[in-house]
Parts: structure tokens; C-alpha cells; sequence
């Protein structure tokens, strides 16, 4: 079953999915925090900002794949974990690789922790964002339940340090409030126009098959049979 944005978001903003120190630091760092997203009641172009390399899309595979899979997914959402870490190798190297596949990700955070997470990925180059998520995704154990002895903030750092994040980036990256609320305001697009409210969801565009929406971790198969049946 996916994780549902109602459930999560639903009592008064984001609830934080922690306990013990991930709790208390969070209360004590409290980073980005939700504000209202930003819109264009009117319609039209977005009031994103713009120029913004943290803001530009993050995608694996052939800009000019046959099949394109948006992935919704929040950071601390246990079947997110599921899916990267056993339908994702598959998918990479059956699918990705060989040129089938276009996946493009979409920061979707279900709490103040998954935001605070995203904002650091998106400080990493491009191309080390999916690696970089993957590895959060694969220990989420870790560093939403921190060790005795460490915090959710050091925890954070040891896999931002082995991405190639310097300690000054990873700093600004806790404390800038202004990615943290874009973030939330192309959240609150996709959401709006894709009617996503669970991670994961995929849509899948093809050939056969345009904007076809799909809940829940898929097991490779499955997601491979989703990919046929778009491509055509």
C-alpha cells in the first residue's frame, strides 16, 4: 500500500515519521518548514523561481526514450525504500540502460524530515542526485532512527559527505528555506495536476499508453509490464 499525503499531512502540517533523537533534533533544528506554496491563481506560468539549478528536473535514462515513468516518491516513505531497493537494479539495468526508459523524480516529501532530505539532494550536481537518493531510500533505518550516540543532522552528513557535499553546502542546504518552499510549491503542482496524493506513484507516457497513474511499489515485473504496455 502507498503512503497517502492525506494520512501524513492531514492534522495541521507535516507531522515528522520519528522518534527519540530524530524527534528531538528536529525540534531543536527545525530547517525548512511548510509554508503555503506558491501559485498563479490566474493560471499560466508558475511563480517558481527560475534559473535555479537545484530546481531543474532530475532524470536517468535517454532524453529521447520511447517510454517516460514520473516517479513521485517522499524520502522517509517505507515502500519508496522498497521499490529502489528491490525493483530499481532491475529497472536500471533492464530498462534504464538500454534505452527504454526516460525516469524522471519528483520530490513529493510527506514530512518535514523527507523535505529536509530532498533540499540536500537537490544541492548535489544532477547526476548524483539519484544515486544519492537511492542510497537514503536503501537506510532509511539509519538516519530516521538514528544510533544511540548520533542525530538524524550527522547521520544526514556521513551520506551527503560520501556524495562529495562539502560541509558549508550541506549547511546551507539545512537552512534554506527558499528551495524547501519551491519544493513544496511543485509538490502542490504535481499534486494539482497529476492528482498524486501517495508515494509512490508512477505515470506512465508512451506511444500506447499517455498518463496512465499507478499507486504503490511495484515489484519489477510489474512496473515492466507498465513499460510494455506504454510503449506499445
Amino acid at each position: 500500500m502507498p503512503v497517502s499525503r492525506r494520512i501524513i499531512l492531514g492534522v495541521g502540517g507535516a507531522v515528522v515519521v520519528a522518534g527519540g533523537a530524530t524527534a528531538l533534533w528536529l525540534s531543536q533544528n527545525p530547517g525548512p518548514a511548510p509554508v503555503a506554496p506558491a501559485s498563479n491563481p490566474a493560471g499560466g506560468a508558475s511563480l517558481l523561481p527560475t534559473g535555479d539549478a537545484k530546481l531543474a528536473e532530475r532524470a536517468i535514462g535517454r532524453a529521447d526514450a520511447p517510454v517516460v515513468v514520473h516517479e513521485f516518491f517522499s524520502m522517509t516513505c517505507p515502500h519508496c525504500a522498497a521499490f529502489h531497493k528491490e525493483s530499481m537494479p532491475q529497472i536500471h539495468k533492464n530498462l534504464v540502460e538500454t534505452g527504454k526508459i526516460r525516469m524522471i523524480f519528483h520530490d513529493f516529501p510527506l514530512d518535514k524530515l523527507a523535505l529536509t532530505a530532498s533540499v540536500i539532494a537537490r544541492y548535489l550536481p544532477a547526476d548524483r542526485y539519484e544515486p544519492f537518493c537511492a542510497a537514503l531510500l536503501g537506510a532509511q533505518e539509519r538516519w530516521i532512527y538514528p544510533p544511540a550516540g548520533s542525530n538524524t543532522a550527522a547521520e544526514l552528513w556521513k551520506f551527503a559527505a560520501l556524495a562529495g557535499l562539502s560541509r558549508t553546502a550541506f549547511d546551507a542546504a539545512l537552512a534554506d528555506q527558499t528551495t524547501a518552499n519551491a519544493l513544496l510549491a511543485m509538490q502542490d503542482r504535481d499534486a494539482k495536476s497529476y492528482q498524486v496524493d501517495s508515494t509512490p506513484t508512477f505515470i506512465f507516457s508512451g506511444k500506447a499508453l499517455a498518463n496512465h497513474k499507478d499507486a504503490g511499489a511495484k515489484s519489477y515485473d510489474e512496473f515492466a509490464k507498465l513499460v510494455a504496455t506504454a510503449g506499445g
